[in-house]
């Protein structure tokens, strides 16, 4: 997976200087859209996780445990799920089935894996399309845009550019702490449930890409602007440095946002595998009143999970810069809205471009593909949408986003499809009032 934020420096992506004057440095493609790959092993090999039903008690749970040979590796307060070593002789198959047969077990599951949805004043303004589309050129050398093909972010900003008092986790492969057009923005370093630390820093890059999208310092005078200005990013690293996570980090990441003063949870990560303790920690978060806003995935095929837990998340596809449909963008009833997610300025880490065959002096800020991209959006019109009415519940505010979105595509497919879902959000629709005037 180390390719997975890599860079084709064929594609001829231009570099933008922090003046805003063209160089020759990348304002790169962080090597479009990575898809998920098919594994033979999709879970974390010899464990298993496992939620006994309410009325068992801790002796009766170390007693069962004990029966079948499984040694506590860890636990998920709150959700009371645990996660178990099983013994060498029985693999997780063997062992999940036979603790399904229990009784006294309310569920049993492998730890699955998932992984990232892509591989991988403000100067780059001009060529953020998804939040003013005017038919620009879409990266230096790029396509030209479709104009009002974008999100209406600069008419939504009329209204609101967002609350500090509002908080987007995003639960990811971290954030760079110190990058310049996130550092003011961040809440604290968060959490790291991949090294077990309180330093969620990020390793890989993906999440410093998503959070810049949803709420990267504005009218700062550096790189992008973000959808929700003032709120502020809580960074939870549940992926590793190669862009894997599996289920038991997630579902602790999740849980702990939600406890931590989240009251928005992006998700641009995702695995072709349904778990309950998955399901049980978005349904967590949603029934403390936290949006969870998820990427549907990359592989024009079904929607990955959690962006499927249709009940609890806020499923996000993708579209590109004239309102069309992502080719890559999964499908399926559950998709809720859809966002802009083809070439999508974005930041990532300041270590990146070296890293990746560039020079520590290359500005940090790329173009990206994925539904990765779109989901942040989406993200940053529910935190704009808490800032101005913090009572409404996950469910109102899940509704407005759908119910006020465009329906791009009603040529093809008129009104609500497995595509695009609701349509293309509208942050203006969502955020400004109508205004009524005499006649």
């Amino acid at each position: 997976m180390a390719s997975l934020l890599g860079f084709d420096g064929k594609k001829g992506l231009k570099a933008v200087s922090r003046d805003g004057v063209m160089s020759s440095r990348a304002l790169r493609a962080a090597d479009s859209r990575p898809n998920f790959r098919t594994r033979s092993l999709r879970f974390a090999p010899g464990q298993v996780l496992v939620k006994f039903k309410p009325e068992i008690r801790e002796p009766l749970l170390e007693a069962t445990a004990t029966a079948y040979g499984l040694r506590k590796l860890g636990q998920i307060p709150g959700l009371e799920i645990y996660k178990f070593q099983i013994p060498q002789a029985f693999s997780v198959a063997e062992m999940v089935y036979a603790l399904r047969q229990n009784p006294d077990v309310e569920y049993a599951e492998p730890n699955y894996e998932a992984h990232i949805t892509v591989t991988p004043n403000d100067p780059l303004f001009r060529y953020q399309y998804a939040l003013a589309n005017t038919g620009q050129e879409v990266g230096t050398g790029g396509p030209r845009g479709t104009s009002g093909a974008d999100i209406q972010a600069t008419r939504a900003w009329d209204e609101t550019k967002g609350s500090a008092s509002v908080t987007i986790a995003i639960v990811d492969t971290g954030v760079d702490l110190l990058h310049p057009d996130l550092k003011n923005k961040i809440k604290s370093a968060g959490r790291d449930f991949v090294n077990n630390d309180n330093d969620a820093t990020d390793d890989n890059g993906h999440g410093t890409m998503v959070a810049g999208i949803a709420a990267a310092d504005t009218n700062n005078n550096e790189g992008i602007a973000g959808v929700a200005w003032n709120c502020k990013i809580l960074p939870v690293k549940v992926v590793d440095a190669e862009g894997n996570g599996f289920y038991d980090a997630i579902v602790a990441g999740v849980r702990w946002a939600a406890d931590n003063g989240a009251s928005v949870i992006n998700m641009s990560i995702g695995g072709p595998d349904t778990a309950d303790s998955l399901r049980d920690a978005v349904k967590y978060a949603h029934d403390k009143g936290v949006v969870v806003c998820a990427a549907v995935g990359n592989d024009d095929s079904a929607v990955l999970y959690p962006a499927a837990y249709d009940a609890y998340v806020l499923a996000v596809a993708a579209t590109d810069y004239a309102d069309a449909r992502a080719s890559f963008s999964n499908f399926g009833p559950q998709i809720d809205v859809a966002a802009p997610g083809v070439r999508v300025a974005c930041p990532v880490p300041t270590w990146f471009w070296a890293a990746n065959g560039g020079r520590s002096s290359d500005s940090p800020y790329a173009l990206a593909d994925g539904t990765s991209m779109s989901a942040p959006l989406v993200t940053g019109l529910a935190a704009l949408i808490r800032g101005l009415k913090p009572e409404l519940s996950a469910d109102s505010v899940m509704d407005i986003i759908r119910y006020t979105s465009d329906d791009v595509n009603s040529g093809q497919h008129k009104g609500k499809d497995d595509f695009i879902g609701y349509g293309r959000i509208n942050l203006a629709k969502a955020l400004v009032p109508i205004k009524i005037t005499a006649r």
